[in-house]
């Protein structure tokens, strides 16, 4: 019996689950062909779960990445760690120059992949740390900035963090987390908190790191289409529910005890760390933001709160602000969510900028069922903002889309050579080197998270006023 086949999924009324674990290239091969997908050894679903051809050729995808993820684990945190090693390299000696000095003598400074001025390749992609000073508290753009710096800073180390938000931004870290994932039996979501204590402000922001460069478990979480149906909230994408917390055993209860065996789920603990900040003074409030998986996790935290019913907290939650936010669930799970925004007044933004490949998957067709809801925020490359109810171009692959995609990408990299709004601004040369990638696929370098903070930063306020979200 698989590991999936042993969980609990009395909460869901239908489900697809999928464990690479239990593939074989004889299985896999045979999926191609006709036949009830819970034949199959690494599928488990309901029964009546459809199983035509485009179906089937979406989870041989997905089951073929995951596994290929698996055997390349190692081989690729190996070459990531190699990698950003070698970046932080010059400014840990001070230099190119110093470096080079420093080889020659034989005293080379190595980085400290803990310490508070090592950063992530995406860190190395966009270096700005300090707010923008022309934003304050009570803006419309303030809550989508200090958003999005959240969550660029949250793929960097816990001492990164602290000293950001604590020395640059003046504010107090609440928490810096590895969370556990019951399915990958290894702590592999990553979030953390942070308190705005500014009087206009007085809000915990809550942010969820997104999909690492070289983390084979995060790639596997975005790749993996299995899918839960929840009676009353609709079909939610299997990988970031089992990111978020998730369990084998018991699925989504209420209450728990957490496992002292294994760090901490996410859901959890920062609800739990949410209740006890919020009933110690009621004039605080809370956002949730993230990029690119983070986004998902975002969206996803309120929905699990609107099932468990925690009106209150509902009630305090100020927004949410995503960024190149994959989609996360079906039409029903739109309305679901809609249906509680309005309820409880909270505005939602999501933000997609350019030709950003991740907001436009999974696909939204027939065979995936996945959809985006509530109000998208859509950037050009001139950083021009508009409310829109879909990105254009919406499932990314369309052979009209491929020229002007492909043009804009190189307007973007002449433009990394003549932006100058500011110094701030101003892009290395490891980032044009990003955007020279951007040629070859235009969407893996517009969702780099320099594009969304100079879109919070340059876009017009009138976006970020309150709204009405559609009931579509």
């Amino acid at each position: 019996m698989v590991a999936t086949m042993a969980c609990n999924k009395e909460f869901s009324s239908g489900y697809v689950l999928l464990d690479p674990d239990q593939l074989s290239l004889f299985e896999l091969i045979r999926l191609l062909f006709p036949g009830h997908i819970g034949k199959r050894a690494f599928v488990d679903c309901h029964e009546g779960a459809e199983s035509n051809f485009e179906r089937r050729w979406i989870i041989f995808i997905s089951i073929f990445a995951q596994k290929l993820l698996q055997l390349l684990a190692k081989p690729l945190s190996w070459f990531g760690s190699a990698f950003e090693m070698g970046l932080n390299l010059p400014s840990a000696n001070g230099g190119f120059r110093m470096l080079l000095c420093n080889c020659l003598i034989g005293k080379v400074q190595w980085p400290e992949k803990t310490s508070p001025t090592f950063s992530s390749s995406i860190g190395r992609l966009d270096k700005r740390v300090k707010l923008d000073e022309s934003i304050n508290p009570g803006d419309s753009k303030y809550f989508a900035a200090l958003s999005m710096m959240s969550a660029k800073i949250a793929y960097e180390n816990k001492a990164y963090i602290k000293t950001t938000v604590e020395d640059r931004w003046e504010m107090e870290v609440l928490g810096s987390f590895d969370f556990w994932n019951d399915y990958q039996d290894k702590a592999t979501t990553q979030a953390f908190l942070l308190h705005d204590k500014h009087v206009e402000s007085n809000t915990i922001v809550v942010s969820f790191r997104g999909t690492e460069p070289f983390d084979a478990d995060a790639w596997c979480t975005d790749f993996d289409i299995s899918w839960y149906e929840i009676p009353g909230v609709g079909k939610i994408h299997g990988g970031f529910m089992k990111a978020l917390g998730l369990q084998k055993s018991l699925g989504w209860p209420k209450e728990i005890k957490q496992d002292n065996s294994h760090p901490p789920l996410a859901y959890y603990t920062i609800r739990e760390l949410l209740r006890k900040r919020l009933q110690a003074n009621h004039d605080t409030k809370f956002l949730v933001t993230g990029h690119s998986l983070g986004g998902a996790l975002a969206i996803l935290f309120p929905a699990v709160l609107a099932m468990h019913e925690e009106t209150w907290m509902l009630k305090r939650l100020r927004g949410i602000y995503t960024f190149g936010q994959p989609r996360v669930g079906d039409n029903k799970f739109g309305e679901f969510m809609l249906e509680n925004l309005r309820k409880h007044d909270i505005q939602y933004f999501r933000f997609v900028y350019s030709n950003d490949l991740v907001p436009r998957l999974p696909y939204d067709d027939k065979a995936l069922m996945f959809k985006h809801f509530g109000t998208c925020i859509y950037f050009n490359s001139f950083y021009e903002g508009k409310i829109v109810a879909e990105e254009p171009n919406k499932n990314y692959f369309n052979p009209l889309m491929a020229i002007p995609k492909n043009v804009n990408a190189i307007w973007e990299l002449i433009r990394s050579f003549i932006i100058s709004f500011s110094k701030e601004y101003k892009e290395g040369w490891f980032l044009r080197a990003y955007r020279v990638l951007g040629l070859i696929v235009p969407g893996v370098a517009a969702h780099g998270p320099q594009d969304y903070v100079n879109s919070t930063r340059l876009g017009s306020s009138a976006l970020l006023l309150p709204h009405r979200i559609p009931l579509k």
